[in-house]
């Protein structure tokens, strides 16, 4: 049954939500994170206005990052009453929301059910950038307690279910499932039945086993089958039948979903709490042209460390306690510098993009040589795409240099390997999970902007480990792509950028500052790799660049002084981000002059809009990685007023997909055909604080 599916509105209001109104802290976002961990598992509630209903837990469908449904209901059964407290399932009165709260890593819901419980409903996707054994671990878990609210104790039963819909992006895939208990878990797993490896359907897998688990005790009853039945058992009776559906069938056939019910028995005041987990595991899960003329096929990286998927959920599952502890050590470091760098909407900002940073990233390979895939959400499916790394490099840096190196690592082992034959960097390698690279040249071309990305990125991690071995490494290739930057970064070509969907242009002024920046930062690799006459030359055409650039990209006769969109054009304008890789790589007012840094400062507040300070002078767009570069190297007012502008728009907005990075700075809106979300250029949000080596 799906009619809920096609009106979750409706349903959400025959349902009987509340008129109560919920408080949001820091803010009620656009979506809300529920279980959002990897490329797969990344599980979202829409709450903006265009399609969502306002961020309240029951009476809407959770959905995959491109909108389709992920099936995730839950009722409760008060003194033989029920209420729907997750999802748009029909069949009971829903609960009433009072809060709703965000962390780094937590989205919790504050629900209340005929005014006789509360439930505190949270969802943790743990992020552990320093244990790769844990990160490597795609599962998320679901903490429901539950305790009186009126002084009296309750008969309670608590349930809830998921459904194939996780399986596969296919809804006609036939899925086939099963349930079993290990080591005090119990678990639903399930799977397409033709498993097929490293390929998707509308962006999900189509290979892999899903868990679906909690505690095997006492009062726990289970049952897999058709949605209405399941469901119905439940809210009828307050316990499931104990037996499993044997007709496999494709997702969209009668529904199958796998349930579990517990029997809380009485509720007092003292908070009785259930923990569900749900992830996906898979063995294999890259393949990468690298080494050799073929592709190599990478394991989940979650395979150095576990002989099974069950082994790994149930050690999942059974390390709830301590990965609860260190998600809160992350969310208390991300609150405390985010406050501490600029306050509260900061803090709004930063401890939204975590999650969704870590949730296009995918840890391959073995514990003593990980690899790290990211998968370009949204924009498109692409591989490790340099230009979407690049603005996500602030939070890597902050919370872990080394993921770096290894996010790199497949760029490099493709290129110095011989599988493509440009001299510039390569903008990706392929098509997620797919890294067949470019043989024939035919990436998409931004030969200026990956070259000095890459330069700036190695730089950047060489200075925050000393590993100046790594830099010795891929010293060769280095060196032949800074050879591209001066032959073309002053006066660039007629050509894209990152910001691509502005289309080509010539004389790019952000875009040369950023090329110049890139050779800078390879004189300085130079240097830390004892090649005194490179860093010498290379140092000294930076220079040389960088005194021309002045001349050609800032309007001297403005009030205040600014650079242009691209040389000559007096009447354009831009965001200046890549100023920033300047102050990252410590260079600062010896290279660029601090009057650049001053002249931009003062003028973007005489061009901001509701929401933001446009990208440049062709639209009213703008792009919220980049504005937090510029805001982390400007003035503390200037500063303010780009954060400020940010968290406005991340509680207001109409939009109603996981935080977009690209929206009208005048509207708050999406830009017309344009609906990125869920991208991991988030992570450039963390840019003031990356700077606080």
């Amino acid at each position: 049954m799906r009619l809920s599916a096609i009106l979750p509105r409706l349903v959400a209001l025959t349902a009987g939500i509340a008129s109560a109104e919920s408080t949001f802290s820091p803010t009620r976002p656009p979506s809300i994170p529920l279980a959002v961990r990897s490329p797969y598992l990344n599980s979202w509630l829409n709450a903006g206005s265009d399609g969502g209903n306002g961020g309240y837990l029951a009476g809407e469908w959770s959905n995959f990052w491109i909108q389709q449904v992920t099936g995730w209901v839950g009722f409760i059964r008060v003194d033989g009453t029920p209420y729907a407290w997750l999802g748009a399932a029909p069949g009971a009165d829903a609960v009433e929301q009072t809060e709703f709260s965000y962390t780094s890593t937590r989205s919790t819901f504050v629900l209340t059910a005929g005014g006789k419980v509360e439930l505190n409903v949270t969802f943790l996707s743990p992020v552990t950038a320093n244990d790769l054994k844990r990160q490597s671990l795609p599962f998320s878990y679901l903490d429901v307690g539950v305790h009186s609210l009126d002084g009296a104790s309750h008969d309670v039963q608590l349930y809830a279910d998921v459904s194939a819909e996780w399986a596969s992006g296919d809804r006609s895939a036939v899925v086939e499932w099963d349930y079993g208990t290990a080591d005090g878990v119990a678990y639903h797993q399930f799977n397409r039945q033709d498993q097929v490896e490293i390929q998707e359907s509308t962006d999900q897998a189509n290979w892999g086993t899903w868990y679906w688990s909690t505690e095997d005790t006492d009062g726990l009853t289970w049952e897999s089958g058709i949605d209405t039945s399941v469901r119905s058992s439940f809210i009828n009776g307050g316990k499931l039948a104990k037996t499993k559906d044997l007709n496999f069938r494709s997702i969209n056939q009668n529904w199958p979903v796998f349930a579990f019910a517990k029997d809380l028995g009485s509720v007092g005041s003292s908070t009785v709490s259930t923990v569900f987990s749900i992830g996906i595991a898979q063995e294999n899960a890259v393949q990468l042209l690298g080494e050799g003329d073929g592709l190599t096929t990478y394991p989940s990286l979650w395979t150095s460390y576990f002989d099974t998927g069950l082994d790994a959920m149930t050690f999942f599952y059974k390390d709830y306690s301590e990965s609860s502890k260190l998600a809160t050590d992350l969310d208390n470091k991300v609150a405390s510098d985010s406050l501490a760098a600029a306050g509260q909407d900061y803090l709004t900002i930063t401890s939204l993009s975590v999650r969704q940073t870590f949730g296009a990233l995918q840890f391959t390979g073995t514990a003593d040589d990980p690899l790290v895939f990211l998968k370009e959400i949204s924009s498109n499916s692409d591989i490790q795409t340099v230009d979407v790394i690049f603005p996500a490099l602030p939070l890597l840096l902050y919370l872990n240099p080394n993921l770096v190196a290894y996010l790199l690592k497949p760029l490099f082992l493709n290129q110095e390997n011989g599988h493509y034959p440009r001299t510039n960097a390569i903008h990706d390698l392929g098509t997620f999970p797919l890294a067949k690279g470019y043989p024939n040249g035919d990436d998409e071309p931004m030969p200026l902007e990956e070259c000095g990305n890459m330069l700036i990125m190695v730089l950047a991690y060489a200075q925050r480990t000393g590993d100046t071995d790594y830099l010795e490494a891929h010293y060769p290739i280095l060196k032949q792509w800074v050879g591209y930057l001066v032959d073309e970064a002053l006066i660039p070509a007629n050509q894209l950028s990152t910001d691509d969907f502005a289309g080509q242009l010539a004389n790019q002024t952000n875009l040369a500052l950023k090329g110049i920046i890139g050779l800078r930062a390879f004189a300085e690799i130079a240097t830390l790799t004892g090649h005194a006459d490179d860093a010498a030359s290379y140092g000294d055409t930076a220079r040389d660049y960088i005194g021309q650039w002045q001349g050609y990209g800032i309007n001297a006769a403005a009030d205040p002084p600014h650079t242009t969109l691209s040389y000559g054009d007096a009447d354009s304008h831009g965001l200046l981000y890549n100023l920033y890789a300047n102050s990252l790589l410590g260079f600062g007012a010896d290279f660029v002059p601090q009057s650049v840094y001053d002249g931009q400062s003062a003028f973007y507040p005489t061009v901001a809009l509701k929401y933001g300070v446009a990208l440049d002078t062709r639209h009213t767009w703008t792009k919220t990685d980049w504005m937090m570069w510029a805001a982390a190297i400007a003035s503390e007012d200037t500063r303010d007023m780009f954060i400020r502008l940010l968290a406005d728009w991340i509680g207001t907005t109409p939009t109603n997909k996981p935080f977009t990075d690209l929206y009208d700075a005048a509207t708050g809106d999406y830009p017309p055909g344009l609906g990125f979300a869920a991208r991991p250029v988030a992570g450039g949000h963390f840019a003031l604080l990356a700077l606080q080596k």
